[in-house]
C-alpha cells in the first residue's frame, strides 16, 4: 500500500499529538515568546473542567445559565469543611468572570450566608482580603479560587465566628 501505517504529520512531528505540542510549546520558550491565552479559550478550558468534575467533590462549578455565550457568570459550590462551624453544609456562590479575566480576578459573591471575614456580611461580597483575589494572576482559575474560600473556612480566625443558621441566604 501507498500509505504507511503511521504517517508523519509535519506539523506534529513523529509520534503524533502530545509529543507534537510539547515540541511546540518548547520551541516557544526558546524563541523567547510567551502566548498568552485568550479569555473563551481559558474559560472553555474551565468549563469543560467543570463539566467533568475535579477533585474529591468538595468543591464545583459551572455556567449560571448553559446558554451565556461570554461564559460570564458561574455557579459554585463548596462543602463545609469537616474542620469549621460549616461542616457539612451546600454553601452556594455567584462567581463573574468580567471581560479582564483571568487577567483580573473574578467578582465572587455568596448567596449562602456564611460569617467569614472576607466576606462583606451585607451583601456577600468577597473581597481581596482573600489571599488568591488579592494576589490574582491569570494562571489561577475557578478550582483555586473555591478551593481557597474552603481553606479560609478552617482558618483560626474564621472558625471562631457565629454562623448563621443552615439555610440562610444573602
Amino acid at each position: 500500500s501507498p500509505f504507511s501505517s503511521s504517517p508523519v504529520q509535519p506539523w506534529l512531528g513523529e509520534g503524533g499529538g502530545e509529543e507534537g505540542e510539547e515540541q511546540e510549546g518548547e520551541r516557544e520558550r526558546m524563541a523567547g515568546q510567551q502566548v498568552v491565552v485568550p479569555r473563551n479559550f481559558v474559560l472553555l478550558d474551565e468549563l469543560e473542567k467543570g463539566e467533568k468534575g475535579f477533585g474529591d467533590g468538595s468543591v464545583s462549578y459551572g455556567l449560571a445559565d448553559g446558554n451565556d455565550m461570554t461564559l460570564t457568570n458561574w455557579n459554585g459550590m463548596i462543602v463545609g469543611p469537616s474542620s469549621s462551624p460549616l461542616e457539612g453544609r451546600i454553601i452556594s456562590l455567584l462567581i463573574s468572570c468580567g471581560q479582564d479575566y483571568p487577567d483580573r480576578p473574578p467578582t465572587v459573591r455568596f448567596t449562602s450566608r456564611v460569617n467569614m471575614s472576607c466576606v462583606d456580611q451585607r451583601n456577600g461580597m468577597v473581597d481581596s482580603r482573600l489571599a488568591v483575589l488579592g494576589n490574582w494572576n491569570r494562571g489561577y482559575g475557578l478550582e483555586r479560587l473555591l478551593l481557597e474560600l474552603r481553606r479560609e473556612m478552617t482558618s483560626q480566625q474564621n472558625r471562631r465566628l457565629p454562623q448563621p443558621p443552615d439555610g440562610s441566604n444573602f
